[in-house]
């Protein structure tokens, strides 16, 4: 299975990124990859093998699913590691560069679409978490 790294550099404190990448009222706000989409509702269990839950969907109600996993393993406002509900495998890094938090995802493949498709997404989502917390 390949698996596929993006990133994006923050211009914030890890305190600001970590409680915008993890709690479930910033999550909404950023958690979709273009403004066609939102993510309406968010629950988030940020703890070993307890779960997560992120509703993402169409603005026009058109098409929608749940984005969910596990987490394995946590070190705060360090790393992320969770397992998606189809066992997929995700690690997330947050490094400090300068004043800058580098947030880098790297995820197993799903297989369906094409690998630059998957990470054309995950990157704009990125972007969107970006945008976010610099505003």
């Amino acid at each position: 299975m390949n698996r596929i790294t993006v990133k994006v550099s923050v211009k914030a404190d890890i305190d600001k990124v970590w409680n915008c990448w993890t709690d479930p009222e910033h999550i909404t706000n950023w958690n979709f990859a273009t403004d066609e989409w939102c993510c309406p509702k968010a629950e988030n269990n940020l703890r070993p093998n307890e779960k997560f839950s992120w509703r993402m969907e169409a603005k026009d109600g058109s098409v929608g699913f749940d984005f969910e996993g596990t987490y394995n393993e946590i070190a705060e406002k360090e790393w992320i590691s969770y397992k998606m509900s189809d066992g997929r495998k995700v690690d997330i890094e947050f490094t400090q560069n300068g004043n800058e938090i580098q947030v880098s995802e790297t995820f197993d493949a799903e297989g369906t679409n094409s690998d630059e498709l998957q990470r054309a997404g995950w990157q704009a989502i990125l972007g969107n978490f970006k945008k976010y917390v610099e505003s």
